[in-house]
């Protein structure tokens, strides 16, 4: 009896670890992903503003991010006629530390749906600020059944420009010199004439400390004002003028009709719904053998935010959602041509839009916070100077003394 309870024990336990290898191995064999890659290196691409600058970078606005993700199977093969829906979502808000643009921190950039008969897609898209973006993609097939769906979360990190360190590093070193100057001048030996209650050197320093922090403050606060009315017209009622396109937003061209809709307005933080449509005018049906070219483009400084190309669905139709994130007039351009192996042959054509997008400044907190730290800085030069005049200086008595009339 003894040893058909040891054989019915020793029995289970090995079922039990044929079951947890069998389990373990399928865990660890490979499965159906997608994979990310940038072109440029995302590690030598540059947030929007730090390229745009002379001190800070190239002086000019260089091409968007290329992103190509790739839909593989088990094996690594590339997965046919899938359809590819990718989300990108901008770095987490960091109320301590800021970027250039804190409105779009932690929002939606881009929301789009393309079909891939090679189980690619690629979208060119400007990158604003520093940080971790997310990329949530979903994978489907054309055919149904044809692959199991694939969900997948994928990250890049754009790092920031490695010049502005050294130039805050700079404007620190600045910071705790003035303060550091200021208490070495306080705390040195100082006669108080009666009535006073500091010495006038005393008195016209910290004078002047309110005098630049309140400048300061002002400074901060006017100029976000004014990035935010930057794109508003002085008379009330009155929107910004927006240039002509020169392309309508509807037009039949060659035995198509195409047309561009969606919001004619945008806010700085906000996705805004865009859609073009491509069909057959006599027959009403729409057509899906046709190559679209997405490209917005931001006129102020005639850089593209974003690019796409691909084609409609079955239902003739592309439909994206795109953010903003610099209040300025953005053009947006449909070009269609026919696909190579189409029966359908036309010479390309192209609608257009351009929108008025309207800047938001960045939060009071925001600005509060940047102007404490470099208060901050200040007030520790000034306590280092204040102890190193101390140690310095005998304490023989009170160091500020009163003249005797």
């Amino acid at each position: 009896m003894t040893k058909l309870k040891w054989s019915k024990l020793i029995g289970a336990i090995c079922m039990i670890g044929i079951v947890l290898y069998g389990w373990i191995g399928l865990s660890q064999s490979p499965q159906p992903s997608v994979r990310l890659t940038t072109n440029p290196p995302i590690n030598q691409v540059r947030p929007l503003e730090a390229e745009a600058t002379t001190v800070l970078g190239s002086g000019h606005y260089n091409p968007p991010v290329q992103l190509m993700l790739q839909a593989v199977d088990a094996q690594g093969q590339s997965l046919k006629d899938a359809k590819i829906h990718l989300q990108l979502f901008t770095a987490p808000k960091n109320p301590w530390f800021t970027t250039d643009f804190p409105i779009v921190e932690g929002t939606k950039l881009l929301d789009i749906e393309g079909n891939a008969p090679t189980g690619q897609l690629q979208v060119q898209q400007t990158l604003p600020i520093r940080g971790t973006y997310q990329l949530q993609v979903a994978v489907t097939p054309l055919v149904a059944n044809a692959f199991e769906p694939i969900q997948q979360k994928l990250t890049l990190t754009l790092p920031e420009n490695p010049l502005k360190f050294r130039y805050f590093g700079i404007l620190v070193v600045i910071l705790l010199a003035v303060g550091l100057l200021g208490g070495w001048v306080i705390g040195g030996r100082q006669a108080i004439q009666p009535g006073e209650i500091a010495p006038q050197r005393v008195r016209l320093l910290l004078s002047g400390l309110i005098v630049v922090a309140i400048a300061a403050l002002l400074w901060v606060n006017i100029s976000a004002e004014l990035a935010e009315s930057h794109h508003n017209m002085s008379m009330p009622g009155m929107e910004e003028e927006v240039p002509p396109s020169g392309k309508p937003a509807k037009l039949q061209s060659q035995g198509l009709d195409m047309q561009l809709s969606g919001d004619q307005s945008a806010t700085v933080g906000q996705p805004a719904k865009l859609q073009v449509s491509v069909s057959d005018p006599k027959t009403s049906q729409p057509v899906t053998d046709v190559l679209l070219k997405v490209t917005t483009t931001q006129l102020e400084n005639n850089w593209v935010a974003f690019a796409y190309q691909g084609t409609p669905d079955t239902n003739g139709k592309l439909a994206w959602e795109q953010e903003f994130f610099d209040g300025a007039p953005h053009s947006i351009v449909v070009k269609v041509a026919p696909l190579a192996n189409a029966t359908r042959q036309f010479q390309p054509f192209q609608v257009a839009e351009n929108i008025p997008v309207e800047g938001v400044a960045p939060p009071m907190s925001v600005r509060l916070i940047s102007l404490t730290y470099f208060t901050g800085i200040v007030v520790i030069g000034l306590l280092l100077g204040l102890w190193l005049r101390q140690r310095q200086t005998p304490r023989t008595g009170m160091t500020w003394k009163r003249s005797v009339s």
